[in-house]
């Protein structure tokens, strides 16, 4: 009899263990799981956002040293709000739901990439309400026409994504869009390629009197465009463009300007941080010969 209880506790002694260790594995199969899945949302956020993988940090944000020669001065008049992106700053006017303009540098490493065009536009919650949506474009006839250019980021994914924010976009006429905008943006990727890199400011020009706006957030139309490049490398050389926001496509569209003339017009002043004797030589002319 004792030999019998002796071997039924046994038994159930070898069941407790079993049972132990199945509870075991299977906790560390959860909580391994919870990690991964930990790790997955925090590289991929949640899939209605659309957002893309963190880069690591030496590509995750503009130098502040080139951002302090990209930002123009704080405007006086006008509402602005700064923001900082992966590779561009740009001044947010909450009253024509468009930037003010958008600044950055355009580097020969960052000419080329192994990304694709994301074409995710989305909605910029750092500003504030009414904003401009997607459902503003919607049927407008109006483009969504990019400032900082996806062309000049597939060498980041979240520099990609940043660039299809609205708050990088304003309402622009789908031939200048893919025209003579779209050719001017890929002579900039050839001047990054030749120098090394470039300083690129560009915006909206406004005009006086009522604007068209589009969509039920009054997201206003911009009479004109603006883009002024500057390059630091050999003899410091600068020079700006106007061309209208309508359907031409022609060169005779696109005006070549000094960057003293570009400021006159749109009334921002480009490039303060540079030592005034600079400043002065390179935004007084603009030979395109040079470049």
């Amino acid at each position: 009899m004792p030999r019998r209880k002796k071997k039924q506790r046994s038994i159930v002694y070898s069941w407790v263990a079993a049972l132990v260790a199945l509870l075991l594995t299977f906790a560390v199969h959860v909580f391994s799981r919870q990690d991964r899945t930990q790790q997955t949302d925090a590289e991929w956020p949640a899939p209605q956002q659309q957002l893309p993988a963190a880069e690591s940090a030496d590509w995750s944000r503009m130098p502040d040293s080139v951002a302090v020669l990209c930002t123009p001065s704080p405007l006086q008049r006008t509402p602005e709000q700064i923001l900082r992106r992966t590779a561009y700053v740009v001044s947010y006017n909450k009253e024509t739901r468009c930037p003010n303009w958008v600044a950055w540098q355009l580097t020969a490493d960052h000419v080329d990439g192994p990304l694709k065009r994301m074409n995710n536009f989305h909605e910029d919650d750092d500003c504030p309400l009414p904003r401009a949506t997607l459902h503003d474009y919607r049927g407008s006839g109006w483009s969504r026409g990019h400032m900082c250019p996806a062309g000049d980021n597939k060498w980041s994914r979240q520099a990609m994504y940043d660039s299809f924010s609205l708050v990088n976009v304003c309402p622009q006429s789908a031939k200048l869009n893919s025209g003579l905008w779209n050719s001017l943006e890929m002579d900039c990727r050839r001047w990054a390629r030749k120098y090394g890199h470039v300083y690129i400011v560009c915006g909206p020009v406004w005009s006086r009197g009522r604007h068209l706006a589009i969509g039920p957030n009054e997201v206003m139309v911009p009479g004109a465009f603006f883009k002024v490049v500057l390059c630091m490398s050999g003899r410091p050389k600068a020079f700006g463009v106007v061309v209208r926001n309508n359907d031409g496509t022609r060169k005779r569209d696109l005006y070549y300007n000094s960057v003293d003339q570009v400021e006159r017009i749109t009334g921002l002043d480009f490039f303060p941080s540079l030592p005034d004797h600079i400043e002065r030589q390179v935004e007084a002319t603009a030979d395109m010969s040079e470049w």
